[in-house]
């Protein structure tokens, strides 16, 4: 059966994707293995995979070339039985992924005790300091000046457990509040640039806004459509988001476009998931068969805030 052509938002988005040099295939297969795949038990049939990604204009070779650099990199483990071969979660792709997926799927940041977590770095070699500063970054803490980090809204010990993961024991943490009279916004202001993540998701929106609104007046997608909307909405969105400090409502800007994005992905993402699944059900295998439903334990995605 040929394949229906695209819809018109959906193909501007998969060109958007292809023009990419160098066309990023391990990438966009990591965000299938976490939103579509680890879900179903995190392990696909080599030839599932490689038609899955097609549409994407991934190639055969890519494809190979993609997954064998993600077992080098111990996002997944390899196995084959006869002619075929299997490729699954390993298990430090499994807690990245565990990770990752409370962040680009949770809800609103809770408030908090009104204390912001610091974190003072020891004197390192620079490249061991270059490494800690990225870290912190992934994790939302700010800059204030070199060696000093903070945030309002991640616990002292998550901050203390995040670094002990990557051996990172001699570093001070501790919390501290704002004497009265301080100014909140001006300490957000000097330890993010906001103005460029604001700017990220303004044009995320732009890019998907002609989706839902195509979907709103024609209805519901084809299975294979919805999978590649559904792809493509997650691969943007999570490499804005992971990027994205979380921040309290109360300490970000007015009319922060996070708040839009995170509206806009929620509702896209439920429009088109029973749909993908669909697909998914259709074309992905295992060695041993089709994909087991998704799991019981895996929490509700964009929860409403």
């Amino acid at each position: 059966m040929t394949p229906m052509p695209l819809t018109d938002p959906v193909l501007t988005l998969r060109n958007t994707f292809q023009a990419q040099r160098p066309l990023r295939g391990g990438s966009l297969i990591v965000t299938v293995f976490g939103d579509s795949l680890a879900p179903r038990g995190g392990a696909i049939t080599l030839g599932s995979l490689i038609r899955l990604m097609a549409p994407f204009g991934l190639t055969d070779r890519l494809v190979r070339t993609s997954v064998s650099r993600l077992v080098d990199d111990d996002w997944l483990l390899y196995r084959r039985s006869g002619r075929l071969s299997e490729y699954a979660l390993s298990a430090t792709g499994r807690q990245r992924f565990a990770k990752a997926t409370g962040r680009i799927y949770g809800g609103p940041v809770p408030v908090g005790d009104g204390r912001w977590t610091t974190v003072v770095l020891p004197p390192a070699a620079l490249g061991d300091r270059q490494r800690l500063r990225e870290l912190l970054r992934l994790e939302g803490f700010g800059e204030l000046d070199p060696g000093v980090y903070v945030h309002p809204a991640v616990a002292p010990d998550d901050a203390v457990a995040a670094l002990a993961t990557h051996g990172m024991t001699n570093v001070l943490v501790f919390a501290a509040d704002l004497v009265a009279g301080a100014n909140a916004a001006a300490l957000i202001a000097r330890g993010w640039d906001l103005s460029a993540l604001d700017t990220r998701y303004r044009r995320f929106g732009a890019s998907f806004q002609p989706v839902a609104d195509h979907l709103a007046t024609h209805g519901p997608q084809d299975p294979a459509h919805a999978f590649v909307t559904r792809t493509l909405l997650i691969h943007d969105y999570r490499r804005i988001h992971l990027r994205d400090p979380r921040l309290p409502r109360a300490l970000l800007p007015p009319e922060w476009a996070g708040h839009a994005a995170y509206a806009l992905c929620r509702r896209l993402y439920g429009a088109v998931f029973a749909s993908a699944e669909q697909h998914l059900d259709a074309v992905a295998t295992r060695l041993d068969g089709p994909l087991p439903p998704a799991q019981a334990s895996v929490p509700p995605r964009f929860p409403a805030p």
